[in-house]
């Protein structure tokens, strides 16, 4: 997993609220055991007409969304089933940071486990993200903020493992094993 310390992205607004998993990667394409190439399936129903060819009114579509790294979501973001699928898809499409006002617990621990940052604002600061679709923001992972062009910055709630597991681009279980060498010692001193 790549580090995440700071980003400096143009957003994507997808305005809607209560966006569940299924939302996210349909049920479909959970039989998919690896991350490789979920990101063409993300919001697949919303993405794609019934023959399979994509609707150029969707925003992921357009050539503005090219490149973005920031997906600004309506409230309630990643509610629904615990699927990991869901963050995958969002990670192998190029996201690195979901930001809303109110992310579901599950979808946030399996986003961070997974490279992904789910960003919580205030509902003022969210609200003007939803109103300025494409602009610039710049996340600070260190401190926890997230700043506009303008100098407008909101902070942002995160646990302490899951920010230190981030900057350092390991998950739980790369944690552990970057413990290998103390959990030997306190072995071999027990007797």
């Amino acid at each position: 997993m790549e580090p995440f310390r700071t980003l400096r992205s143009r957003t994507i607004v997808l305005a809607r609220q209560n966006i569940d998993t299924d939302q996210i990667i349909p049920a479909r394409f959970l039989k998919i055991t690896h991350r490789a190439g979920l990101g063409r399936w993300l919001f697949a129903d919303w993405r794609y007409q019934p023959d399979g060819s994509p609707r150029p009114d969707f925003i992921l579509e357009q050539p503005e969304a090219r490149g973005a790294r920031v997906l600004i979501a309506g409230d309630n973001f990643g509610c629904g089933s615990s699927r990991e699928h869901a963050p995958w898809a969002l990670v192998d499409w190029g996201f690195r940071a979901v930001i809303s006002s109110s992310i579901a617990d599950i979808f946030s621990n399996n986003a961070v486990k997974n490279g992904l940052l789910p960003v919580r604002v205030d509902a003022g600061f969210h609200g003007r993200l939803l109103a300025e679709p494409g602009a610039e923001v710049f996340i600070d992972l260190e401190h926890r903020t997230v700043r506009l062009a303008d100098g407008t910055e909101a902070a942002f709630p995160l646990d302490p493992f899951a920010r230190y597991c981030l900057m350092n681009g390991v998950d739980e279980l790369g944690f552990l094993l970057g413990q290998a060498e103390a959990i030997t010692r306190f072995e071999e001193a027990r007797p």
